[in-house]
């Protein structure tokens, strides 16, 4: 059993003692203890309102009633919007004017994980020092339940997923009309979670008539190992090969990540979806952009094809909305298919995602291989270095930027070593004894070639 704690929530696998996996016990726990901090630091004139939503995981709906029982025990109203991706619920807090919103899914992991993943009041996660206070909270078991005068109440609302498809629809740069002409046959692949239903209906909406489902049945039952990966993605990458549809889309259980196989059945590669949104974006709105370190430079190429800014942020979604924020970026995103689009919300929105993404292949009359060959090529490779008890991470990095002190480095996350050609991304891992270790070059032997170098250079150094 694992009960994993983080600053954006607690994950664990279901079953087992309590402290050993996500229990009730847990979930309670982690439930009160989120609701103090809201509590204690929202704005006076803030609603008393929660949004509760969750992907179709088996245990979503046993973990969903016991965080609404919570929730409505520590004194909150919950609004539970029931079967929805994370950005549905992320725009639900907003239109809700919720004080904050609780989003049950354990993302890409397996079907016997499950996880509480926090927001604020702008729909967004929890900063780093939020969740630590949310953690302390939970370990001291420092709060109080409401009395039965002031209990919460429950309000189901299952609209929010038509509304969210609306909005997109909405944004000035998705078109339908040019999409409807394009005549396209789309293949989805959903991993029978919430994205079985949600992106069919917006395929729909967008005038996809030929729509061709691939595990879209929200049962919960993955039918695949649910990570949006090309080892995965065997078969519906088997189907394109075939000839039968233009494009393919895949989701991972929350519908957060957008990846796409193309035509001939080989993948666009998850970094380049944010690449393609983002050229898309840029040619009509002029603006800054932003992804993590660990991603493609191919957006920064993309960006400054345009004269416009890149910027690189800390790996993980607050820390790239916050440098989004600062520097008043049009898109970004990460390099997992993660796509961000501020005129949308900030959160990663595989709707948003397939919208616009649709909308640039119908206006460019390209096949997808086509328009991927228009972008700077990259590969990137990833290992890792296990790391033993004795080890000191924190000296090893700094023994690697002092190794590489003459290159151009970025220390706001680990130590990432640009060269003219390509880089490496060294960063301590949150949940296992390792360090990790990206690289990127124009091939995938240069990129394999240039992160085992380094990595021998580091074990020297240990």
């Amino acid at each position: 059993m694992s009960l994993i704690k983080s600053i954006s929530g607690i994950r664990g696998t279901i079953g087992g003692r309590a402290g050993d996996g996500l229990s009730p016990l847990d979930i309670v726990k982690f439930a009160s203890a989120y609701a103090t901090f809201i509590r204690r630091t929202m704005d006076a004139s803030k609603s008393n309102v929660i949004v509760v939503g969750r992907d179709a995981r088996l245990s979503g709906r046993m973990v969903l009633n016991t965080v609404v029982g919570t929730l409505t025990g520590m004194g909150f109203d919950v609004v539970n919007i029931g079967l929805a991706t994370t950005p549905t619920t992320e725009l639900a807090v907003t239109w809700e004017n919720a004080a904050g919103g609780i989003i049950i899914t354990a993302s890409h992991n397996p079907r016997q994980w499950n996880a509480l993943k926090l927001l604020n009041s702008r729909g967004e996660f929890l900063t780093d020092a939020e969740g630590k206070e949310v953690l302390r909270i939970a370990e001291a078991e420092d709060f109080d339940y409401a009395d039965v005068d002031h209990l919460g109440r429950e309000q189901k609302n299952y609209t929010y997923l038509r509304r969210h498809i609306d909005h997109v629809l909405s944004l000035e740069l998705v078109d339908v009309d040019a999409i409807r002409k394009a005549d396209f046959t789309v293949a989805v692949d959903a991993v029978n979670s919430i994205g079985g239903v949600a992106i069919p209906q917006l395929l729909e909406r967008l005038g996809v008539k030929k729509a061709v489902k691939h595990f879209c049945d929200p049962t919960g039952n993955f039918g695949h190992t649910p990570e949006p990966i090309p080892e995965n993605l065997t078969q519906i990458s088997d189907y394109m090969k075939q000839g039968k549809a233009d494009v393919a889309f895949v989701v991972d259980p929350d519908v957060d990540r957008l990846a796409i196989i193309m035509e001939n059945g080989e993948f666009f590669v998850e970094e380049y979806t944010l690449v393609a949104v983002a050229d898309y974006v840029l040619q009509h709105t002029p603006g800054a952009t932003v992804s993590n370190l660990s991603s493609s430079r191919a957006l920064r190429d993309v960006t400054e094809k345009y004269g416009q800014k890149y910027t690189a942020a800390a790996v993980g979604e607050v820390n790239v909305t916050t440098t989004m924020r600062e520097t008043g970026a049009v898109i970004g995103g990460e390099g997992n298919g993660g796509v961000i689009y501020p005129a949308s919300h900030y959160g990663r929105d595989a709707l948003v995602g397939v919208a616009l993404f649709l909308t640039l292949l119908a206006k460019s009359k390209m096949k997808v291989s086509e328009l991927k060959a228009t972008y700077p090529q990259y590969s990137i490779a990833k290992t890792k270095l296990e790391l033993k008890p004795e080890m000191d991470v924190d000296a090893i990095l700094e023994a690697v930027k002092e190794h590489y002190k003459n290159e151009r480095l970025t220390t706001i996350d680990g130590v990432k070593i640009d060269f003219d050609q390509s880089w490496v991304h060294l960063r301590k891992s949150n949940t296992e004894p390792i360090i990790r270790i990206y690289s990127e070059a124009h091939t995938m032997a240069e990129a394999q070639k240039l992160g085992e170098d380094v990595k021998q250079i580091v074990l020297q150094l240990c």
